[in-house]
Formats: C-alpha cells, sequence, structure tokens
C-alpha cells in the first residue's frame, strides 16, 4: 500500500498557498514537504500537523492506494 497525498495538493491550490507557506503553517520541514511530493510515508504526527494547519481532516489531504491501483494508473498514463 501507498499513500497519495493528491487531495493536499489540490486543497493548497483551492487554498491559494504554496508548500513552502504549508511548510511554514504547519511547522514541517521542507524536507517533510518534499518526501509528500514524492508519495513517501511520514508520521502520523507530521499528517495531524498539516490538518491542524489546514482545518481539515486527514481523509482531506491524503488516500490509501494500492499497488495495482498505482500500477493501473501508471499504464493509463503511458497508453494515453
Amino acid at each position: 500500500m501507498n499513500m497519495s497525498y493528491k487531495k493536499l495538493w489540490k486543497l493548497l491550490i483551492d487554498r491559494d498557498l504554496n508548500k513552502k507557506e504549508l511548510a511554514q503553517k504547519a511547522g514541517v520541514s521542507q524536507y517533510t514537504i518534499n518526501k509528500l511530493n514524492r508519495g513517501e510515508t511520514v508520521t502520523t504526527e507530521t499528517l495531524v500537523k498539516i490538518c491542524t494547519a489546514l482545518n481539515c481532516n486527514i481523509g482531506e489531504i491524503c488516500d490509501i492506494v494500492s499497488e495495482y491501483d498505482k500500477n493501473k494508473q501508471m499504464k493509463e498514463v503511458i497508453s494515453g
């Protein structure tokens, strides 16, 4: 299982915030934001900080994606 943070990036766009502003507002490092950008795992504490800063629930910033779904999405992108 992998995490997808597409919802987080969309929420930032909707709220006219950039990743640097998110890092400052949530009190997390740029390294952590980069990990999120790459879809890597972060601690629950980090996700709570982000949710608190954005006044939202965890389901509004991330999804759990299975390997099957991830591979299927990649094939769709490649095949056009």
